[in-house]
């Protein structure tokens, strides 16, 4: 393991809890509900084999699964690996690398990457991690991919009052520079614009690709709303914008994640 998957490792055992990631907060909320229902809207059919690489404690993978789906789970992080294997359902997973699938060609119907991409930095290991999901997908099916947006985290510091001096000088740098400073916040991650993506998706064989936004251009209301006597309201609309603009191609980066998804070609 290299010093960077070791320092990823460490954050997510030492410094932060993935299974209560999606529970809390409101972008959290939005981000749950969207997601499982794009990938009911782009999954084969209940049945289908589903690899879910780095997918954390299981959160999705658990999702899916009771819907009917065949899931395999990989992650880096062994204490996420041993939290999904112990929940119920419990979920078969194994320690893995994204970058070095154990699996042989074509041994899925389709593959999910909802975390590793943001956290690999570098483009050339991004597109290892994608070209790894192609090769272990068989031809039609499909490589869902989730990456942060570049102006998440400016958006998230306004919307919850914390932008100051020091936040936006991250946001001017973030404009040239995707990379992360894990002095402002989070871990080493790499923060993408759509059109970079959407290139790396397709650099890694991918045909079809399409972005989403997840959370809607709505989620930074519902963030500035909580405790106050609308904070339902919004809420309900910030996921009904979301849906009505999933796809759109001026509001998709307004989103925290954008969801990529190409399908695999024949061989």
């Amino acid at each position: 393991m290299d010093q960077h998957s070791s320092d990823i490792v460490d954050y997510y055992t030492q410094h932060y809890r993935e299974d209560q990631r999606l529970t809390g907060r409101p972008q959290a909320r939005l981000e749950w509900i969207r997601t499982l229902e794009l990938l009911r809207d782009l999954l084969p059919e209940p049945g289908a084999r589903v690899l879910d690489v780095g997918g954390g404690t299981g959160a999705y993978a658990r999702a899916l699964v009771s819907a009917g789906h065949q899931v395999r789970l990989v992650d880096l992080v062994p204490g996420h690996v041993a939290h999904a294997r112990a929940g119920q359902p419990s979920i078969d997973a194994q320690v893995a690398d994204a970058r070095a699938l154990p699996y042989a060609d074509d041994a899925f119907d389709a593959a999910l990457l909802l975390g590793p991409l943001y956290h690999l930095v570098r483009r050339v290991d991004r597109l290892r991690a994608l070209r790894e999901a192609v090769r272990v997908t068989g031809p039609g099916g499909r490589v869902v991919a989730a990456v942060i947006s570049r102006f998440a985290g400016a958006l998230d510091f306004a919307a919850t009052g914390r932008l100051d001096e020091r936040t936006l000088a991250e946001a001017r740098t973030l404009l040239t520079d995707g990379t992360n400073d894990p002095r402002i916040g989070f871990t080493h991650a790499y923060f993408h614009r759509v059109e970079e993506i959407t290139d790396e998706c397709r650099a890694a064989g991918l045909t079809e690709v399409v972005v989403h936004g997840v959370e809607g251009p709505a989620w930074t209301a519902a963030e500035a709303a909580i405790g106050g006597a609308t904070e339902e309201r919004v809420f309900g609309g910030a996921l009904d914008l979301a849906r009505v603009y999933s796809s759109e191609p001026a509001l998709v980066a307004s989103s925290v994640h954008l969801l990529a998804i190409g399908r695999v070609p024949a061989r």
